[in-house]
């Protein structure tokens, strides 16, 4: 299969003027950087620090911040949901940190979301906020009064009860919170005043949270008083037979489309994977409208979405499908251990990663090298369409990415444009237990090609895996629940992932009923998740070992877990344990001693 190159040198004296004439008609990557990381209860600070030092080179488009405005006291997560004043101080920092967290994304080539709460204010019957302000439910001072609420009397409790009622759903409480009157003035003015101020500083977009809850035509008059156009992604979460339907809002913004989440739950989560194809036959919201995600605060706590502990590597998996499939706008969930659904977040919400994962109680996901990888990936193939889609069966995917270049002939009166496809990226995906082998057909030109799973490429060299295109194919071994990826923009020549028995034997004292685990930042080590990780055993106590087939010449980090009697995770001391397989020989032991 001639490749591209080998064509546009062919062409080239005769078809360069042609081509750059009609540059409107070539069909290729954007180049653009749209990957949003949703940095969950991460402070100001921690945020900038982060833009700095990984986001930014990482690739990554947008970080979506935790809502800025004052809220009211308490360490629980959702506090932050309950605003009481538009001023911008909050657990995660004021007005000076906000202002300069958005400079310093930005001067890493970071945008910035905002998440917004345009539905309601407290539900609290009175208190004080973070920033020192008071307030009674339906009267907070210098802002609202009793009227500018709804106050419905549609339930015994005010509350929304019936789902199906568009009335209920739009004009009574969620949960107690005071529902504010957004079909009048004086609300969408102050709501477009408080949009203006966060736009004032240099915010990028806006999340509406509870979106679903006022009107699109109340929302469609506040967005339209703003003094800029920020991207725009809206809370409709859809529910059958539900009055209020998220595609009465996509002429606003992005809209999150949780259908996308829960196919994947239930697809990854032990079902099928191979109908995720055309995801925009589903019904659902067009993918240049969606935005989606694998999961977010809300459904890693509420059971309705994968999250890090789900089984069988599914969260991750599921992730690197999301950033390569061209379906919606992807969105990585950034968070923290929890053992409570209201639990906030650890160290004082400072946001703390180390290496390839977290610290502190932090997961950060976005640093996980599937997840870099797939970035890049992501960034690299642009808005290319899907194409060599294969599944073999059920638990098994494989497809391409791929960019349509259009050439001018010589003799361009009587004939037409020559079409040309070639990927800009393959991705193969196994949700199966055993591993598959076999060779993928590719429009992928011929080349040497790193394997962004494993690894990255440097200098001409994977420090992952590698592949070889040659005549539109290559043969590679996807493992048990895990995912190979290459693309254009990552060349270079690695090891074949042959594996190699490698041992670890870690010493570490123990009470009775608890035990040592495993886990690390590739698949054959649970991808950081503990409910993925392996189990190790002391025959000779105080040694604890566990034999992995690893493939070789993969660098990895790992770290060793106690798990409790009562089912609680203590993690190993920072920082990260790190390790890359031999390419020689067929075993490798690596000791170590708990710290």
């Amino acid at each position: 299969m001639p490749s591209f190159a080998m064509l546009i040198a062919w062409l080239f004296p005769i078809v360069l003027p042609c081509v750059l004439a009609l540059s409107s008609l070539r069909r290729a990557p954007s180049g653009n950087n749209t990957v949003i990381i949703q940095m969950f209860e991460w402070t100001w600070d921690s945020v900038a620090s982060e833009c700095t030092d990984f986001i930014g080179p990482a690739g990554y488009g947008f970080v979506q911040v935790s809502p800025p405005q004052e809220h009211i006291t308490g360490t629980q997560w959702w506090t932050d949901y309950q605003p009481v004043t538009y001023t911008l101080i909050s657990k995660r920092g004021d007005r000076e940190e906000f202002a300069n967290m958005i400079t310093t994304c930005h001067d890493a080539g970071v945008r910035v979301i905002a998440d917004t709460i345009f539905n309601h204010m407290t539900g609290l019957d009175s208190g004080v906020g973070v920033a020192g302000d008071t307030f009674t439910h339906y009267v907070y001072p210098g802002i609202y009064e009793y009227q500018d609420f709804h106050h419905c009397n549609l339930t015994s409790t005010g509350d929304i009860e019936d789902y199906s009622s568009r009335a209920q759903v739009q004009t009574c409480q969620l949960d107690g919170l005071a529902d504010l009157a957004t079909e009048t003035e004086y609300v969408r003015a102050r709501l477009a005043e408080y949009a203006n101020d966060l736009l004032s500083l240099g915010v990028d977009g806006l999340r509406l949270d509870a979106a679903k809850h006022i009107a699109a035509t109340d929302i469609a008059n506040i967005t339209s008083r703003f003094s800029s156009a920020p991207y725009i992604t809206q809370e409709v979460i859809w529910g059958a037979g539900e009055a209020v339907q998220p595609s009465e809002y996509v002429g606003i913004g992005d809209v999150q489309e949780f259908r996308y989440t829960s196919a994947l739950q239930s697809s990854f989560g032990g079902g099928s994977i191979s109908g995720l194809e055309n995801l925009d036959d589903q019904g659902w919201i067009s993918g240049s409208q969606a935005n989606v995600f694998v999961a977010d605060h809300d459904t890693e706590r509420n059971g309705n979405s994968l999250n890090v502990n789900s089984s069988n590597n599914a969260y991750v998996i599921a992730t690197i499908f999301s950033l390569a499939h061209p379906y919606g706008t992807p969105t990585i969930l950034s968070s923290y251990e929890f053992s409570s659904y209201d639990d906030g977040a650890p160290n004082g919400g400072v946001g703390t990663c180390s290496g390839t994962g977290g610290a502190n109680g932090w997961y950060c996901q976005h640093r996980w090298v599937a997840f870099t990888g797939m970035v890049g990936f992501r960034n690299n193939v642009g808005s290319a369409a899907l194409t060599d889609w294969v599944s073999p069966q059920s638990s098994q995917i494989a497809f391409g990415r791929g960019v349509t270049f259009y050439i001018l002939p010589p003799h361009i009166v009587v004939d037409p444009l020559i079409s040309i496809q070639e990927s800009a990226g393959f991705v193969a995906i196994n949700d199966a237990s055993s591993s598959w082998t076999t060779s993928f057909t590719s429009s992928l030109a011929d080349g040497s090609y790193c394997d962004v799973i494993s690894g990255t490429s440097s200098d001409g060299t994977c420090t992952g895996f590698g592949f070889t295109v040659s005549g539109g194919s290559f043969t590679a071994t996807v493992p048990a629940y895990g995912a190979i990826a290459i693309h254009t923009g990552a060349k270079g020549t690695g090891t074949s992932p042959d594996p190699v028995a490698v041992t670890f034997a870690e010493t570490a004292t123990t009470t009775w009923g608890e035990n040592i685990f495993l886990v690390g930042s590739i698949s054959q080590l649970g991808d950081w998740a503990p409910a993925s990780s392996i189990a190790l055993s002391a025959s000779d106590y105080p040694v604890w070992e566990v034999t992995v087939s690893i493939p070789a010449g993969t660098t990895f980090q790992y770290k060793f877990i106690r798990i409790e009697t009562d089912g609680s995770v203590v993690w190993e001391s920072d920082p990260n344990r790190e390790a890359t397989v031999v390419t020689s020989g067929t075993t490798q032991t690596l000791t170590s001693t708990w710290r």
